[in-house]
């Protein structure tokens, strides 16, 4: 009996620690702890009302007289979180659309309040100087705005800080918005 005795006495002092866990724990004894199943739910794509538009010629771009290339800068000035993704449209002002060729690999940009995010244009350049001229003899086309779009975020009307969009053939090679600055 003696040994039965000390049976019992462990078997209560471990009933007795369980409790103790289970009220510290907020699990009930005799139940599974279930793993955590907490997801973060990703933030929402950028509204267009969240992004002030800005655009440059790049630093680096093709020779000619025409804009080249330019780095389009989407600054997110909600208080929220946002994402972007993809490739932009580009139209020229009076709604002229260009025929966009994507470069590189899209992935999800998260932009926070006052973040940056950028897409770079490159464009046919206009050869020669004054009027100018296109390569392909078609004639070349100057834009004071440019409309430039972006998958579920809407559609922005910029104009260059330095000066207009002269392009050739209605062409764009466009990076996919991308969370580092290009050149």
């Amino acid at each position: 009996m003696r040994h039965s005795n000390g049976i019992r006495r462990a078997a209560l002092a471990t009933t007795a620690v369980m409790a103790v866990a289970a009220a510290v724990t907020g699990i009930l004894p005799g139940t599974a702890m279930a793993a955590s199943t907490t997801t973060s739910t990703p933030p929402p794509a950028c509204p267009a009302s969240a992004l002030q538009v800005s655009a440059w010629q790049a630093a680096h771009r093709p020779v000619g007289t025409g804009t080249g290339a330019a780095v389009v800068q989407f600054t997110n000035v909600s208080q929220k979180t946002c994402v972007l993704k993809g490739y932009p449209t580009v139209a020229g002002a009076g709604n002229t659309p260009l025929k966009v060729t994507p470069t590189g690999t899209a992935a999800t940009v998260t932009v926070r309040p006052q973040g940056k995010a950028w897409v770079k244009l490159t464009f046919v350049q206009v050869q020669g100087e004054g009027d100018g001229y296109c390569v392909s003899g078609n004639t070349p086309a100057a834009y004071p705005t440019m409309v430039i779009g972006l998958p579920h975020s809407g559609e922005h009307k910029v104009a260059l800080k330095d000066g207009w969009w002269a392009q050739c053939d209605n062409k764009v090679t466009a990076t996919p918005v991308s969370a580092v600055e290009p050149s």
